[in-house]
C-alpha cells in the first residue's frame, strides 16, 4: 500500500507541475508588454533606451514598435525579425535588419495564431480603420497588436531625427528634425497597437492606435501618419480575439 501511495503521490506531483508550468507559455501569448511612456519623452525629455531589443531577441512570433533611442529612427519586429529605419536625405533613408536597439518606449507582443478578414473597401484612412477596429472588437481581448497587408494606394510616413544633442520638453521640439515620406502604390505591412487606454503612453493623445508601416520589398519603413489603402487589403487580429463583422 505505501508503494502505491508513493507512486499516486508522484503521479499527482508531476500532473501538477505540468498543469502549474503550461499557463505560463499560453500567458506569454497575445500579452502586451509596454517599456517606458510616449509622455515622458515628449514632455520630460526622457530620450535614452528604457529597452534593449536584443533581451527579446530570443522571443518566437515576436512583433513590436517604438522609436530609436534618442529619437533617431523608426522600430518595427514582425514576426521575430527587427527592422531600424533611420533618416539618409529628405528623400531617401536606410532600414536594416538589426537586434542592436534601444528605445526610450516599447511596446511589443508575441502573437503566433491570427484570424484573417478582408477589410471592406469603405475602409482607407486610419481614422477609418481605427473606428472599424474599435467596432468590431468589442468584445475582444484589448490591447491587442494587428496586422494589415495588402496595397497602400497612398501613404505618409515618418522618421523621427531629432538632431544630437537637442533638448526636449515638448512635442514640438521631439518632432525637430523629422522628414516625412509619401509612398504610392506599394506593397505594404502595417504592424498596429490598438487600445483605449494608452493615450499619451504608446498612442497620441488624439488616437487609440499607434501605426507603422514597412514596404514588402523591405526598403521603407517608418511612422504612419496618412493612410489610403487599397482594396482587398487583409487584416489579422490575435486568434484569441472575438469580434463582430
Amino acid at each position: 500500500m505505501k508503494g502505491l501511495r508513493g507512486i499516486i503521490l508522484s503521479f499527482s506531483i508531476l500532473i501538477s507541475m505540468v498543469m502549474c508550468s503550461a499557463p505560463e507559455s499560453s500567458k506569454e501569448e497575445n500579452q502586451i508588454t509596454i517599456v517606458g511612456q510616449m509622455k515622458n519623452v515628449m514632455w520630460k525629455g526622457e530620450l535614452g533606451a528604457k529597452i534593449r531589443l536584443d533581451s527579446l531577441s530570443d522571443k518566437s512570433h515576436l512583433y513590436g514598435l517604438g522609436p530609436v533611442e534618442y529619437l533617431r529612427g523608426e522600430v518595427l519586429i514582425i514576426d521575430g525579425k527587427a527592422y531600424k529605419s533611420t533618416v539618409a536625405t529628405d528623400s531617401t533613408m536606410r532600414v536594416e535588419e538589426t537586434f542592436d536597439i534601444g528605445s526610450p518606449f516599447f511596446g511589443y507582443s508575441q502573437v503566433s495564431n491570427w484570424d484573417e478578414q478582408i477589410i471592406p473597401d469603405s475602409i482607407q484612412s486610419i481614422g477609418q480603420l481605427e473606428n472599424y477596429l474599435n467596432q468590431i472588437t468589442q468584445e475582444s481581448q484589448r490591447p491587442f497588436f494587428f496586422k494589415v497587408i495588402g496595397m497602400v494606394n497612398e501613404a505618409t510616413i515618418h522618421i523621427v531625427n531629432l538632431p544630437e544633442g537637442t533638448v526636449v520638453s515638448s512635442p514640438e521640439e521631439a518632432h525637430q528634425g523629422q522628414v516625412n515620406y509619401e509612398l504610392s502604390n506599394q506593397n505594404a505591412e502595417l504592424i498596429g497597437f490598438f487600445s483605449t487606454e494608452h493615450q499619451t503612453i504608446f498612442t497620441h493623445h488624439d488616437s487609440f492606435m499607434h501605426i507603422h508601416l514597412i514596404t514588402e520589398n523591405r526598403q521603407k519603413m517608418g511612422h504612419l501618419d496618412r493612410l489610403i489603402l487599397g482594396k482587398e487589403a487583409k487584416l489579422y487580429l490575435p486568434k484569441s480575439s472575438k469580434t463582430k463583422p
